[in-house]
């Protein structure tokens, strides 16, 4: 039997704290700091994002388990006291972007900062956050994909925590942590050297890099929540490429958007 990482990473008493919580705060503080950072760049006062995050985080998970529950309904309406129990995992990422991406619209709108200027600073310490956030699958054993004979590609640890139910696994979660810290470098190179980014690119390219990834690798995933003979991810992911490809023509069409990042 293959040794596997203990999802408890301290215990304190009756208090057990999870390396998936871990993975997500941790992702959430760099992504709060990134986006402090680069905030003055747009005129937007760093304050605001950390009451937006204050705000927006709690609902996002409330969000991303609900996206989840209501796909898996089929089980927990069977076991209800599961419900929130979401240290043993079951968030759906889509479900926490689309309840922060509602409250960032409303949050902009009150204190009148541009939408897109706020996604544009937002962006890319998101997707650090979800490269990050996918560790926290691995250490539970979700976010995998069909079996194999071996994974003699990836480093022990790795393997070892993909032996599950009696095969190695997969590791769906890899690719898409790995993507999405790719997506993260390229956003940094097109901020640093890209002069003519307008407003609402970085927003345009996260949305077409990540929907783009996220299709591919939810169809090798195995564990996945289906609707409609495609997974329900998959069906998201073709509609924030859309967007993203609605949103990039759409700005290129205004030349008075252009303008240059500071660094």
């Amino acid at each position: 039997m293959l040794a596997t990482i203990d999802p408890i990473a301290l215990r304190i008493g009756p208090i057990s704290i999870h390396w998936y919580a871990i993975c997500i705060v941790s992702g959430l503080l760099l992504a709060v700091y990134l986006a402090q950072r680069w905030a003055p760049e747009k005129g937007i006062d760093p304050e605001n994002i950390l009451d937006f995050i204050l705000l927006a985080f709690p609902i996002a998970i409330v969000g991303a388990r609900l996206y989840y529950v209501i796909f898996q309904w089929s089980y927990y309406s069977h076991n209800p006291s599961e419900i929130f129990a979401i240290w043993n995992g079951g968030i759906a990422i889509y479900g926490g972007l689309i309840a922060g991406a509602a409250v960032l619209y409303w949050f902009s709108k009150r204190h009148a900062i541009a939408v897109l200027d706020f996604l544009d600073i937002a962006a890319p310490g998101v997707m650090l956050a979800q490269s990050i956030g996918r560790w926290g699958n691995f250490v539970n054993q979700e976010a995998y994909g069909r079996a194999v004979s071996h994974l003699n590609y990836v480093p022990e640890f790795i393997r070892q925590q993909m032996f599950i139910d009696g095969s190695y696994r997969v590791p769906t979660f890899l690719y898409e942590s790995l993507w999405n810290l790719v997506g993260f470098i390229t956003i940094l190179g097109l901020r640093r050297f890209n002069k003519k980014l307008r407003q609402g690119d970085v927003t345009s390219f996260y949305l077409i890099w990540y929907g783009l990834g996220r299709f591919v690798i939810e169809g090798m995933r195995t564990d996945s929540l289906m609707f409609a003979g495609l997974r329900v991810s998959q069906w998201v992911s073709i509609a924030i490429i859309i967007l993203g490809a609605i949103l990039l023509y759409l700005r290129k069409q205004r030349p008075e958007a252009d303008y240059k990042m500071k660094n």
